[in-house]
């Protein structure tokens, strides 16, 4: 596979490769609520041994690559790369972070890392993200971290509950990472030379 499970370490963060040693870290968090917007839905019984089967489902998905976001020892989230196509140089980055990290350098900083290593170390071309036109706080969050909005796949997805979801497209190609990762070193307080 094109993308290898590496660790990613930020100044605030690091991305490891998610395993079901974090379901116990995850199942403290669990909030059915914060899936609301998810495709796959919230783990069955919201506890360890759920969030472990949830884990196991997850990293058995083709072209798909899970981290951890980790804030020291605690667990602030998954962050993967999910539809890896590596003859065209692209791939989208999906993100769930538990509601303790809301609004804070969680989601910037992550994102950041995930972008630098498939920019910079994989050679992308494109990175997508593809946010539920209902979650308007994620839209926000794209739209801060620099992605461009490129439209609305009309129903591009069913829910575990039955609803058929509006899609609404981001990208960020090779062209706009300079400006994107020039705004999240200054956003984050990066230095010149955040490596």
């Amino acid at each position: 596979m094109w993308v290898k499970p590496v660790v990613l370490q930020g100044r605030h963060l690091r991305l490891e490769p998610l395993t079901a040693d974090h379901a116990p870290l995850w199942a403290r968090h669990h909030e059915p609520e914060l899936f609301a917007y998810m495709s796959r839905g919230a783990p069955q019984g919201g506890d360890a041994a759920g969030y472990a089967e949830y884990i196991e489902y997850l990293n058995a998905e083709p072209g798909r690559m899970n981290w951890a976001i980790r804030v020291g020892e605690d667990f602030a989230g998954r962050i993967s790369y999910v539809g890896i196509t590596p003859a065209h140089r692209k791939l989208e980055i999906g993100t769930f972070i538990v509601k303790p990290y809301h609004g804070t350098f969680v989601n910037p900083e992550s994102k950041y890392l995930m972008l630098r290593h498939a920019f910079e170390d994989l050679g992308a071309v494109r990175v997508q993200f593809t946010v539920d036109v209902r979650n308007e706080r994620s839209q926000r969050a794209m739209e801060k971290l620099g992605a461009v909005r490129e439209g609305v796949l009309r129903k591009a997805a069913i829910t575990p509950d039955g609803f058929i979801r509006d899609s609404v497209v981001y990208s960020i190609t090779d062209d706009d990472w300079p400006r994107v990762r020039v705004g999240l070193e200054e956003r984050l307080g990066y230095g010149v030379d955040s490596r």
